[in-house]
């Protein structure tokens, strides 16, 4: 090889390793309604990546060789927390990877609650009065709901949260991502003022719903549930609790119980059988939803809807 084309090879190997380390922003997110988020912060940037896909749970997902590599590639990891993703929890705690690793569950103004057990449930009419702006970080693991996202309140504070550390990393795009935050909160705001707009008419309707997944969107609507069928979808309902939920749909004029998509509604069918009671579906992940900067507002819309037909209207007979 001559000198000039000897200089011209080290050149284009320079300028492909520089495009490497300056390449577009790699954000990975572990769940689809925390990345319809990003994805509207990073318009005209980049696009995060999904970690999950439909056919995978948070709750006991064993993440292919390739969501692997997706993680090792990062220069950004999200999820959400360990009551929610133990899985992940486990893997980020036994592999270490190059990406510093962000914890929405770490956002400052979250308004946090607390998991619920059925005691609550038997106990309290409204189970969802009471709130921590930030309890102990040392709670966090064991104590907290992790379905964060079902408040709109919390989604601004992550949407703040976010943005700020998108500049951190990448400072060149610094005023795209706050063009981009100032039109999400903005939005997030007028759609807020839309949803209760719609469902104030069904604030005190009783309903029960399939796991306890709801509680942000109850606190913040100020919706009734009165019971679940699983307290999470570790915790299977044995025949006593059949039993009492069947009693509280008399008791408490529940009107409705939902399933969720991603969970066999076998159960639920056993508690209405005989009963004056309706059934919907409530998907609190978005499983059947297109990824992307519409995806949050399509989730929020279809539990506002789904709701709304189900708690409304006649009860059959």
């Amino acid at each position: 090889m001559t000198p000039l084309r000897h200089y011209f090879s080290l050149i284009m190997v320079l300028c492909s390793l520089s495009g490497n380390a300056h390449g577009a922003l790699n954000v990975v997110v572990s769940l689809k309604p925390v990345h319809s988020l990003l994805a509207s912060l990073m318009q005209d940037v980049a696009e995060p990546r999904l970690l999950l896909d439909d056919s995978q749970s948070p709750h006991d997902v064993s993440l292919k060789p390739s969501q692997v590599r997706m993680l090792n590639q990062a220069d950004l990891i999200v999820w959400v927390g360990p009551t929610l993703e133990p899985a992940l929890s486990h893997l980020l705690q036994r592999q270490s990877f190059e990406a510093p690793i962000l914890s929405l569950l770490e956002t400052p103004d979250l308004n946090l609650l607390p998991i619920r057990n059925r005691h609550e449930w038997r106990s309290h009419g409204h189970p969802h009065d009471h709130g921590d702006s930030h309890p102990d970080q040392a709670e966090i693991p064991a104590m907290l709901d992790n379905h964060i996202w079902l408040s709109p309140d919390n989604a601004a504070a992550m949407v703040r949260h976010l943005t700020q550390r998108l500049i951190e990393l990448d400072d060149t795009h610094s005023e795209i991502f706050r063009k981009n935050s100032r039109n999400l909160l903005n939005r997030l705001h007028t759609f807020d003022d839309e949803l209760s707009s719609q469902l104030k008419p069904i604030a005190n309707t009783p309903y029960i719903v399939f796991h306890d997944a709801y509680q942000y969107f109850e606190a913040h609507y100020d919706m009734h549930t009165v019971g679940t069928v699983n307290i999470s979808p570790e915790q299977l309902s044995g025949a006593r609790h059949v039993h009492r939920l069947r009693q509280t749909i008399k008791e408490r004029g529940a009107r409705c119980i939902f399933t969720e998509p991603q969970f066999e509604p076998k159960l639920v069918h056993t508690l209405v059988e005989d009963l004056a009671v309706k059934t919907g579906e409530l998907d609190p992940l978005g499983k059947q939803l297109t990824p992307g900067p519409d995806c949050y507002f399509s989730l929020m819309r279809g539990l506002a809807d789904n709701l709304l037909d189900c708690l409304s209207g006649e009860i059959p007979k």
